[in-house]
């Protein structure tokens, strides 16, 4: 397991940093225990789930004594290979959990690498995390300030220091007693030597779902962000990991309990379904792909066009697209092609560079576009930057107008629970009335799914949801956390 140590920046609240254009991937957990193929289990677990974060990808297990651990940059198929794998089955595991990271704090670094596995006084323990922490920079300094070393730049590892903290140790249930002390989006797999904990934050905002698994007439559990990965397991979907509870996998099966109660209002992410999750997914109970064909289905009846073709913007607007055109009536064509042998290591930090990749990246066919009316659906819009050399393309196609409809409202506002994209001054509706984008992006006419509109789609109440990157509204307070780092500088005279 090789790591590098990197000096922690102290203190100050984590804000987002300047991304290329477009969301980026939050994370992906994956946790087996008991079954005789967890490695390759988890492994394909992981590859599942290789859409919710692309820079680095890590297993480790548990022989029943230590454990083990392989990570690395890149993608799944980048850091494991048949030798690495067969390597962590050497140790005869027990259990072992699994890590895809996009970094939304600590930056793209080896050293952020998960699960992260530290060894602390009560013994070792590994820990894979997808969402992200408001208070972790008020923890990590008081931790620092007493004396505490971090490997890791990542606001993951504070949860490993609050653990092992005497605070946290003298009570009857650590890891609750943790759990109660952080602030912000929270799904965890946390492995030991004899068993897994996973955990959910009390307001839901992250996916986490608990499967289980036959094989020669045992039952063995699982849990995962997304369902999409116990279907390539061949599990069985059990239930949801409720906000607040702690499931426990063991060789006694499993066990539940409650370290908070649920907030009164939940914030689980609506940006899961527009965009995050893989459509083939059950998220927060709902599948993606018939919520996504739903929302073009909305955006049809808010913005009717008349038009030759609808199409999609390869590939994240291709479910609304489809349901849009159903709507609609309008005939449903494929004309951009994206190109799958440029990876995402192609796009380049200049615009220029940007943009050349994006024309290399979608192809856009003329036969189809040449002096056509047509409504082009995407998912979103971020800078806008990318998204305008892709309407440049279809001009220069030929296209007689172009109708751009979004399945989601404009993001005006930066995400602090898990989601990657750009400050507030480079969003395009941070300061941009929908005229104004419509002008810069060049097209005919432009519309995005109003919020009401979005949530209609949605099995479960509007007040459940997140849509602070579309409405401002913050379940918690990101401007001004004094209060909290007060009433943590209180609760640490222990440390």
């Amino acid at each position: 397991m090789d790591r590098s140590v990197s000096l922690p920046q102290l203190p100050g609240l984590s804000r987002p940093a300047a991304r290329p254009d477009g969301p980026k991937e939050k994370c992906g957990v994956i946790g087996v225990w008991g079954h005789p193929s967890s490695v390759h289990l988890s492994y394909l677990g992981l590859y599942a789930q290789q859409h919710r974060g692309q820079e680095s990808a890590g297993i480790a297990v548990s022989d029943g004594k230590e454990l083990h651990a392989h990570l690395g940059m890149g993608l799944v198929s980048d850091v494991f290979d048949r030798r690495s794998l067969l390597g962590l089955q050497e140790h005869g595991p027990v259990g072992a959990i699994g890590h895809n990271r996009y970094s939304t704090a600590g930056g793209s670094l080896d050293c952020n690498t998960q699960p992260l596995v530290e060894t602390t006084l009560d013994g070792q323990v590994g820990l894979a995390h997808n969402g992200n922490l408001i208070n972790a920079q008020a923890l990590r300094h008081l931790f620092a300030e007493r004396g505490h070393l971090f490997h890791t730049t990542s606001d993951t590892e504070v949860i490993i220091h609050l653990l092992a903290s005497p605070e946290q140790r003298d009570t009857s249930d650590p890891l609750a007693a943790t759990l109660r002390r952080l602030m912000g989006a929270y799904s965890l797999v946390l492995l030991f030597p004899d068993r897994i904990e996973a955990c959910r934050d009390p307001w839901g905002w992250r996916p986490l779902v608990l499967g289980e698994l036959e094989h020669e007439g045992r039952a063995y559990p699982v849990v995962a962000s997304e369902t999409v990965a116990l279907d390539v397991m061949g599990a069985r979907i059990v239930r949801e990991v409720e906000p607040g509870e702690i499931v426990t996998l063991s060789d006694k099966g499993v066990e539940s309990r409650t370290f908070a109660p649920p907030a009164d209002r939940l914030a689980q992410c609506v940006f899961e379904h527009v965009y995050f999750a893989s459509p083939a997914s059950n998220v927060f109970g709902q599948n993606v792909q018939t919520a996504r064909e739903t929302m073009g289905e909305v955006l049809a009846k808010e913005a009717p066009v008349e038009a030759d073709w609808v199409m999609p913007m390869p590939d994240s607007g291709r479910s609304a697209a489809n349901g849009y055109a159903r709507a609609s009536g309008i005939p449903y064509r494929e004309a951009i092609v994206p190109n799958r042998y440029v990876g995402r290591t192609f796009i380049k930090p200049t615009q220029d560079q940007r943009e050349a990749a994006v024309r290399l990246k979608l192809n856009v066919v003329h036969e189809i576009v040449e002096g056509k009316r047509l409504v082009v659906v995407d998912d979103s819009i971020v800078r806008g930057t990318t998204t305008r050399v892709k309407m440049q393309q279809l001009r220069a196609a030929g296209a007689k107008e172009i109708h751009l409809r979004i399945s989601s409202p404009p993001i005006q506002h930066p995400c602090y629970f898990g989601v990657d994209f750009a400050t507030k001054t480079q969003l395009i509706a941070g300061d941009k009335s929908v005229e104004q984008i419509r002008e810069f992006l060049g097209v005919d006419s432009l519309h995005f799914l109003s919020l009401g509109g979005l949530l209609s789609v949605m099995d479960r109440p509007d007040r459940d949801f997140c849509t602070a990157c579309f409405s401002g509204d913050y379940r918690l307070d990101i401007d001004h956390p004094t209060t909290e780092q007060v009433l943590f500088k209180e609760q640490t005279s222990m440390f």
